[in-house]
């Protein structure tokens, strides 16, 4: 293996990477890293998970130089927010030695820390479209000294129809300048735009002889299942042997909220990432599923390039997605950094049209999906699912049994009464009387004035428990509340004086 001090990589990035335990470099940033740092413009194509961000992000970080001047020097664009936020963290750690500050400037948060760190003299912008234009519209954000530039996922911004805003952003930026664009695919428009703005890029496709149009070590599952039986087949899938971090994709942002409160009500910790979250929301469901806090996050594509999770070990797709891009996308969230991981995906009666054209295109060479059930032998067979696993953990909490359920229920009212509890084995409630006062003695006796009741005294108690007739009731008979005081008079409501002349037409 090539590590990336072999590659010409400055020792301080170097041990950046090294105290991530990253050492050896995988065949992408073997092959870009050596072009990229003397400036040659690269158009890098390689499969999802294989480790781009460093392929760009190292020759941009060293470009820069030790102590690079304030101002943006560098800017990176990437398609959504999810991507902006990782892309970032993973600048901002080879910085770690440097004085090189890093900015993500993206939609949905606030503009005023953002605006605050460009001030400060961030050197690296790592954003998506929308919000740098915004703020370069509004002369916040000067990119006319950016002389390194990165575009990141570029299918996808084709996807999103952002390709008329990287038109605009390139008219913002000198004219000389090293530009690096990487993807895992490269259709058509995005080799026009890179020829339209790259001088003489070189094209590198990172693959492995052995490997088809998938990666080979993500092992792909695909059963045909009823829509009201998925809940039942993936609760029991998330019980398989060795299930680590598990990404479950849909097609709705409806569908993503039902789905996640559904496993949480079957005892799962699982959080959601779609669009009708607030950005708030949405990065802390991130962090805690990348902190381990949550195992399970249910997301829509807006979060497809966005989740870079090295343990990643399941990628269940509830819906199937409408093409083979976006497949690879998101079965590309496991299996990342060398590592193994299993991909399921649920196709529909009335999406096997859609199958057949993903089946043909990555060469899977299963046309029929199997018809499964949550009961199917053969699921449980593939997945390691244990014999007898239900698709529940978790039921709702029992309420306490208490003395009275313990309690043998009387036979008639009268051994209710002698025991004071109800017919049924419900205990009665008493009435606290207060003084010795006998049980409807309120109603007996003279009537009082409000004159004869004392107020409460300091203990609560009232002044008069001698016999506390009539304290703070109402008998029906006088002018008492039932405070004990006088009840205000009513207002009368005074008419106003008809018009002479009779009423108005």
């Amino acid at each position: 293996m090539t590590t990336f001090a072999d590659l010409g990589v400055d020792q301080d990035i170097v041990d950046s990477l090294a105290a991530r335990g990253i050492v050896d470099a995988f065949p992408i940033q073997e092959q870009t890293i050596p072009l990229g740092l003397p400036g040659q413009d690269i158009i890098g194509q390689a499969k999802t998970g294989t480790g781009k961000t460093f392929g760009f992000g190292i020759p941009v970080v060293q470009r820069l130089g030790l102590d690079p001047e304030p101002g943006v020097k560098a800017l990176i664009v990437v398609p959504t927010r999810e991507l902006a936020v990782q892309v970032y963290e993973d600048i901002d750690m080879l910085t770690t030695n440097r004085p090189t500050s890093v900015v993500a400037i993206y939609g949905g948060k606030a503009y005023e820390g953002q605006i605050e760190q460009l001030k400060a003299g961030a050197q690296i912008v790592v954003g998506t479209p929308g919000r740098l234009i915004d703020l370069a519209g509004q002369r916040l954000l000067d990119l006319s000294h950016a002389t390194e530039v990165v575009l990141d996922e570029a299918d996808k911004m084709l996807d999103l129809g952002f390709l008329p805003d990287i038109e605009k952003i390139f008219q913002k930026l000198p004219s000389v300048r090293h530009t690096q664009l990487f993807s895992a695919t490269m259709p058509g428009p995005i080799i026009a735009l890179a020829r339209r703005f790259m001088s003489n890029p070189i094209h590198i496709r990172a693959t492995d002889p052995d490997e088809g149009l998938t990666q080979a070590n993500i092992r792909h599952l695909v059963y045909r299942a009823h829509a009201m039986d998925k809940d039942e087949v993936i609760a029991r899938i998330l019980q398989a042997e060795g299930r680590g971090k598990t990404v479950i994709f849909t097609r709705t942002k409806r569908a993503a909220q039902r789905l996640v409160d559904e496993l949480g009500d079957r005892g799962f910790n699982a959080a959601a990432v779609h669009g009708d979250m607030s950005q708030e929301s949405r990065e802390r469901s991130m962090a805690a599923f990348k902190a381990g806090k949550r195992d399970v996050l249910i997301a829509t594509d807006v979060a497809a390039r966005g989740i870079d999770v090295d343990d990643v070990t399941h990628v269940i797709n509830h819906t199937i997605p409408d093409d083979d891009k976006a497949y690879l996308h998101r079965a590309g969230r496991t299996g990342r950094a060398g590592k193994t991981g299993i991909a399921v995906t649920f196709v529909d009666w009335e999406d096997l049209h859609k199958w057949a054209l993903i089946n043909r295109a990555l060469e899977f060479g299963q046309p029929e999906p199997v018809e499964t059930y949550s009961s199917s032998p053969h699921l449980f067979a593939d997945l390691d699912i244990p014999a007898g696993t239900k698709g529940r953990i978790a039921s709702a909490p029992k309420a306490p049994k208490s003395e009275s359920r313990d309690r043998p229920a009387p036979q008639s009212a009268s051994e209710a009464a002698a025991e004071g509890t109800e017919p049924g084995g419900t205990r009665r409630r008493r009435r606290r009387s207060r003084g010795g006062e006998r049980v409807g003695s309120t109603f007996e006796g003279e009537k009082r004035t409000p004159v004869e009741v004392a107020a409460p005294a300091a203990g609560g108690e009232s002044a008069d428990s001698g016999d506390g007739v009539g304290v703070g009731t109402h008998d029906g008979a006088g002018k008492e509340h039932h405070d004990g005081h006088p009840a205000p008079r009513r207002r009368r409501r005074r008419r106003a004086p008809r018009p002479e002349g009779g009423s108005a037409a």
